[in-house]
């Protein structure tokens, strides 16, 4: 098909291609599993047909557990199936059945049929789970059918305990799922799940009644069975998306939808970015907002960069990804269509330029570029809106200090008059030909060195010197041959563009390598506080990493009763004084800037910033030095900003994570309060009984009764 045409100038993904080969040369078995929402919707009956179908086909296949319930339809697929007798561990004084995994792997079949993947085996087995069994038959070369309802997936018990408010204690990792080669989702309506339960072929009738008034309701079921979708949906994507980039397959292939949108440091970039997200709510499609760094973005104003950050932030924010892309190509059209096809994005939104058309046709048009080379990739071009900006409040910058040296003038100074020294040696020798070679090279050493202004001072004082000793008339700067002329010209014109070329290089060195250790500390923070589990250790870390990197002291506040409390600092603060009170209180209050430097209370001895995530604030942290004037240059904020993100974000995980454990003990309180009750009604049923029954007695029999019998 014209559609799974390779692409001659893509070449396939290295990841992909080492997955493949792995999946291609590895011993171990292969991984089958049925997902299903819930009980009784068809696993292991649809597992059971497959392994039929298996064994009719000739594979060797053997049952190494299954759990029928009861269910006549199920035991009738067991049979005319070869099933390996079950292994007996007594516990407790009773007789429980496992697989016996010793046997099956002694067997050595083909496909093994092993149910319930989630189960917890018996005290005394091997592996105190089930999945740990099926790993180990996979390792010994035999393929796997197995099944699994989607409560049971780990990354999904918080949500489906939520959901159906019965939290599933047997789980597997999501790394099963993960590994797994094939999975099958076995998908039914909620009606008929229900109308399956009424007839009793999920559970016993008295059993099938307490399910259908709690963990079987139509709005239970509906929601299991979305998850179920999603999940799969996801894995088979991931599948999807590397048989593409192991294959060199250009994009893309439509089976679902994927917007990206390119921001840029323009003024329309957040119009964009909203417009994204409400077009990918309508069609229900992951989103992506993608810039690509190119030179150009070295010679961005500071107010450009933190508006290009902000555009960036806010798509994170509204759900979408961020990301920056370092430009490989000549044209950036040529890098969004690249990362567009190895994503299989199917939609692109840019915004509209407004340049001339002069600049245009000399310097080029991303938008044309894009719909030309497009292919089956759909472009919208949006002409935002003309008004749209970040609503950032004012805080003032300090200037980046770069302090006059004249080490590198001096430098580039005595490595000119060494470059003079070595062309006065070559000359009688190899001719003034190879004069020049030798300045030029001396100036992109001062360039690559010392950067920019030393290397134009080399040049300048390199082109006086090769006219003053080696162009005649010679120890003078007048030249009199016009041949001369151009020579001195053309030399001095090389020496500046080399110069300029070697300094912007060494630029976008330094650039990247200050990004790489930026880059590196990030991630160390956020494997640091991926590890936490306490609040106090979350604080903690954040007010540490900002203050290391900023070189500030750093206070964190959260709400505490309705007030602001400061919760971490470093060094360690306990008090703020009213200024700095009154400051944090109108950050939090107005998830705004306030404090030193920014327009709102400026007299206060510290600027404090809103800490933000998608659900809203969620505290301030506070930062000072003791400098005067303004705190933090461009960069130091865009890095903050990064920081408190980050920060915030473990911060919301250890709130919920301790909401959940509340609302745990709330409705462990709420079962033990109802056991109690039903403990007391019952106690109290058979005294009231026999009360009420005498009573009632000698109601109505009061006129036959005795005076003695009463």
């Amino acid at each position: 098909m014209a559609s799974q045409r390779r692409d001659p100038d893509q070449r396939p993904s290295p990841e992909a291609l080492l997955e493949a080969a792995r999946r291609e040369d590895s011993p171990a078995g292969k991984l089958k599993i049925f997902v299903g929402a819930a009980p009784g919707v068809g696993k292991t009956y649809e597992m059971l047909s497959s392994a039929h179908a298996k064994l009719k086909a000739g594979i060797d296949v053997v049952i190494g557990f299954v759990e029928t319930h009861g269910r006549a339809e199920t035991e009738a697929l067991v049979r005319g199936l070869e099933v390996i007798p079950r292994k007996r561990i007594v516990y407790r004084d009773q007789v429980i059945e496992e697989m016996d995994l010793d046997a099956v792997i002694a067997r050595r079949p083909k496909l093994a049929i092993v149910d319930e993947l989630a189960h917890t085996n018996a005290a005394g087995s091997r592996h105190p789970k089930r999945y740990l069994d099926v790993e180990e038959l996979l390792s010994h070369g035999v393929d796997v059918y197995t099944a699994v309802n989607v409560q049971h997936i780990e990354s999904l018990n918080d949500v489906v305990a939520q959901i159906t408010h019965v939290r599933v204690r047997e789980t597997v990792p999501d790394s099963i799922l993960d590994r797994a080669d094939a999975i099958e989702l076995i998908d039914l309506t909620p009606d008929d799940l229900i109308q399956r339960l009424k007839e009793g072929k999920v559970y016993v009738p008295k059993q099938a009644e307490r399910a259908l008034e709690h963990y079987f309701s139509p709005g239970n079921l509906t929601a299991l069975r979305e998850l179920a979708l999603r999940r799969t949906a996801e894995r088979v994507d991931e599948q999807l998306l590397n048989h593409m980039q192991a294959n060199a397959i250009a994009g893309p292939w439509a089976a679902g939808e994927r917007i990206l949108v390119c921001v840029s440091e323009d003024p329309r970039a957040a119009g964009l970015v909203r417009y994204t997200k409400r077009l990918a709510d309508r069609v229900h499609a992951p989103w992506t907002a993608v810039t690509i760094e190119t030179r150009r973005n070295l010679q961005l104003s500071d107010k450009q960069r933190d508006r290009l950050a902000d555009t960036l932030r806010l798509a994170e924010t509204l759900g979408g990804e961020a990301l920056t892309i370092p430009g490989v190509g000549r044209r950036i059209a040529d890098d969004l269509i690249g990362f567009a096809q190895a994503n299989n994005v199917t939609q692109i939104i840019i915004g509209k330029s407004q340049r001339s058309r002069l600049f245009e046709i000399i310097r080029g048009s991303v938008v044309h570029d894009l719909v030309r080379r497009a292919g089956n990739i759909s472009i919208h071009v949006i002409p935002g809106e003309e008004s749209t900006e970040l609503a950032s409040p004012s805080v003032q910058m300090r200037a980046r200090s770069e302090p006059m040296r004249p080490k590198p003038y001096v430098m580039a100074l005595l490595i000119t008059a060494a470059g003079l020294g070595l062309a006065e040696l070559i000359q009688p020798f190899f001719g003034i030909e190879n004069v020049d070679l030798v300045f030029l090279t001396a100036v992109v050493g001062v360039a690559a060195r010392y950067g920019l202004w030393p290397s134009l001072l080399a040049s300048v004082v390199a082109s006086l010197c090769y006219n003053f000793f080696f162009l005649p008339p010679l120890y003078t700067f007048t030249i009199t041959d016009p041949t001369n002329v151009a020579a001195f010209f053309f030399f001095m014109l090389i020496a500046l563009l080399v110069s300029n070329v070697a300094a912007r290089v060494r630029v976008q060195a330094d650039t990247a390598t200050q990004r790489i250790r930026t880059t590196e500390q990030l991630y160390a923070f956020s494997r640091k506080l991926a590890g936490t589990a306490t609040l106090d250790d979350v604080l903690w870390a954040t007010a540490y990493q900002a203050a290391l990197m900023l070189k500030v002291r750093v206070v964190l506040l959260l709400p505490q009763d309705g007030k602001l409390t400061v919760m971490a600092g470093y060094p360690p603060e306990d008090q703020l004084d009213d200024a700095d009170l009154a400051a944090a209180s109108w950050a939090w209050s107005n998830d705004r800037v306030a404090g030193r430097g920014s327009d709102t209370l400026p007299g206060a001895k510290r600027l404090f910033l809103p800490m933000r995530t998608g659900r809203g604030s969620i505290g301030v942290i506070g930062i000072d030095d003791d400098r005067t004037g303004p705190l933090l240059t461009p960069d130091q904020r865009r890095l903050l900003d990064a920081l408190v993100d980050q920060g915030a974000l473990a911060i919301e995980r250890v709130l919920l994570v301790e909401d959940m454990d509340k609302v745990k003990r709330t409705m462990e309180q709420d079962r033990l309060r109802s056991a109690l009750l039903t403990s007391i009604s019952h106690d109290l049923k058979t005294p009231l009984a026999s009360v009420l029954g005498a009573a009632s007695t000698m109601r109505d029999l009061a006129t036959r009764l005795s005076d003695r019998e009463k």
